[in-house]
């Protein structure tokens, strides 16, 4: 009947999300393995067992980005979206176990909440879909807010790219990871028809839309500029912040859209809405303590600093001198002695 074409199968879809976020945990330690075994060996020595663990390392992110494209048939965007985020969590994990990477108990407890908003986020989630058809996803596309949010994402990212990105990109890391985000929004919109129009065996039914050159032109662009900023911000900022500022932003963009797309929400109860919200941001501050404080040193010993002050003509003023430390920053030394 109409009532199980509109429920989601959402423990399905839940199941492809967790194993994805699984795939592309697990494809970050095989890459860290690879840079770490280049590292030793030096780049002539090992070069098969490097490329062997490099391959294996991107056919688990080409899984673990098949299984999280087929979650947005079954589960919606406000649940799989967000839980990419365990994707950050396992790879954590697993570099603890089997990199011998420390994890401090900062990062355990941004675990232990990463953990819990994605309990939240499963049990809150709508559970009937809007858009069942692809009639129904090309009224949503034509609605005139969808229209107007659209054309204000696309303003926002020329704007970024052809002003911002020259002048601020290498110094700004808002600049590039918020291009990333804000494509985000097409490729959601584009995964989630995709997905609807081969659920629903509409695809097999009129090809046309695939057979059309632009279709296939759009995707390839639309993947590779979101590629290309990734990197350029991976490369220009560090790994440590660059992770939890795109998933903050990325997920923002894509509920929003989900909003007001498929207008997921309107279904929900307000007391699910705001426990969706209350376990998105569970989640943000479990992903920002995991990444932001994975070398901070818990329960190190407090050190006293002492400043050298000298009073000459009742002026007081302190000696410092600078010296370059080991990762050639200049700082003033000071004396520090530990109680």
């Amino acid at each position: 009947g109409v009532r199980s074409d509109r429920t989601y199968n959402l423990w399905l879809g839940l199941a492809l999300a967790l194993l994805s976020a699984f795939l592309i945990g697990g494809s970050v330690i095989l890459k860290k393995k690879a840079l770490l075994r280049l590292a030793r060996g030096g780049h002539t020595r090992d070069v098969f067992g490097v490329s062997m663990t490099s391959s294996c390392s991107l056919s688990a992110v080409a899984a673990g980005e098949t299984c999280n494209f087929a979650a947005y048939m079954f589960a919606p965007a406000t649940l799989v979206t967000p839980l990419g985020a365990l994707s950050v969590l396992i790879s954590a994990v697993l570099s603890s176990y089997l990199l011998g990477e420390a994890l401090n108990v900062v990062g355990k407890l941004g675990c232990l909440l990463s953990v819990l908003g994605s309990t939240l986020l499963v049990i809150h989630a709508p559970q009937e879909q809007e858009v069942t058809s692809l009639r129904d996803m090309t009224d949503k596309l034509l609605e005139p807010g969808f229209l107007v949010f659209m054309s204000l994402v696309l303003l926002l990212c020329a704007v970024l790219i052809l002003y911002f990105c020259p002048r601020y990109g290498p110094s700004n890391i808002l600049v590039y990871v918020g291009v990333c985000s804000l494509l985000g929004a097409f490729t959601v919109s584009s995964v989630k028809g995709l997905a609807i129009a081969i659920s629903t065996g509409e695809l097999s039914r009129d090809v046309s839309v695939l057979s059309n050159p632009l279709t296939w032109i759009l995707l390839v662009t639309l993947v590779v500029s979101i590629v290309n900023y990734l990197n350029k911000s991976l490369d220009t900022f560090n790994t440590l912040l660059v992770y939890p500022i795109y998933y903050v932003l990325f997920t923002s963009v894509v509920l929003s859209t989900s909003i007001i797309l498929f207008q997921e929400w309107s279904s929900m109860s307000a007391v699910d809405v705001v426990a969706t919200l209350g376990a998105f941001l569970v989640i943000v501050v479990g992903v920002a303590m995991l990444h932001l404080f994975r070398d901070l040193q818990v329960g190190a010993p407090p050190e006293v600093v002492h400043l050298k002050t000298s009073g000459r003509n009742t002026h007081t003023h302190t000696h410092t001198h600078t010296h370059t430390v080991d990762n050639g920053l200049s700082e003033d030394h000071l004396d520090v002695q530990s109680p």
